[in-house]
């Protein structure tokens, strides 16, 4: 049969990302404590497409994500698909992103119930012709922000609000990225007080009294993000985000920061 998305076009516009969007796949990520966890993935999955061709070829993006349903995803991995991408489809370059819901064990302070958190997670992989490949991990977490200002200025009380905090961080080509877990354990770190799935009165009474005990600002939580990823060994780019879901305004407080490793 013709082959019309293979004729030439002759408009002269290179299109810089073509492929598919919103498909889902499984796919095992794998996790600190060993072994791997099933995700369902959303994929955007894209090559650079010369100015002379009318179009990709759509349905070679899937025959290669298929091949990998059922197999372990990171860097590598990332890698030999896109790979696999630009020598099937003749490109230039490559993407793909993975989006998906990682949960992570979590414990409650006093009585040590056990739940799950399920957080917001990305894999994004970029690879060129020529070899050039980057590898972005983005995760996003709640925390529990108390306000220093209304803590100072009530008789008793303070306001206090549930936010999310996201991470987008590269490492160089020569390091492993860091483990979902213990990116999250460092953004934890930074707020109030973390969020827990299941809590008990015991545990309700701790949490309550430690973001008491810790106020701080979106600013607050933001900068010390920063510091925290700044002293990760080979990270080469990151970029910051928070947010307050205010609760005694009808908007939220945000505040967001990037930087590179040579500043």
């Amino acid at each position: 049969m013709k082959d019309i998305q293979n004729t030439t076009d002759i408009r002269g516009i290179a299109i810089q990302r073509v492929g598919i969007k919103d498909a889902k796949l499984p796919f095992q990520i794998r996790t600190k404590v060993g072994g791997y966890q099933p995700v369902l993935a959303d994929i955007q999955f894209t090559v650079a497409l010369p100015r002379h061709l009318r179009g990709t070829h759509m349905s070679r993006f899937m025959e290669i994500l298929n091949e990998w349903g059922t197999k372990p995803i990171a860097e590598k991995e990332m890698e030999a698909i896109l790979l696999q991408a630009i020598d099937h489809l003749d490109a230039d370059s490559a993407l793909l992103s993975l989006g998906f819901k990682y949960f992570i064990s979590k414990t409650a302070p006093v009585s040590g119930k056990a739940s799950l958190l399920d957080v917001d997670c990305k894999f994004i992989g970029e690879l060129t012709k020529a070899g050039n490949f980057s590898f972005t991990l983005e995760v996003r977490v709640p925390y529990t922000s108390l306000c220093p200002c209304s803590k100072e200025i009530s008789n008793y009380g303070a306001h206090n609000q549930r936010g999310k905090m996201s991470v987008s961080i590269k490492f160089s080509n020569d390091r492993e990225c860091i483990f979902i877990e213990d990116l999250v354990k460092i953004m934890e770190d930074q707020a109030s007080c973390p969020v827990f799935p299941l809590l008990k009165r015991v545990d309700e009474k701790y949490v309550t009294e430690a973001a008491y005990d810790n106020p701080k600002f979106v600013e607050d939580i933001l900068r010390d993000l920063v510091i925290a990823l700044r002293s990760l060994d080979g990270q080469v780019y990151f970029r910051v985000e928070c947010e307050n879901y205010e609760s005694i305004h009808n908007h939220n407080a945000y505040a967001a920061h990037e930087e590179s490793s040579t500043g």
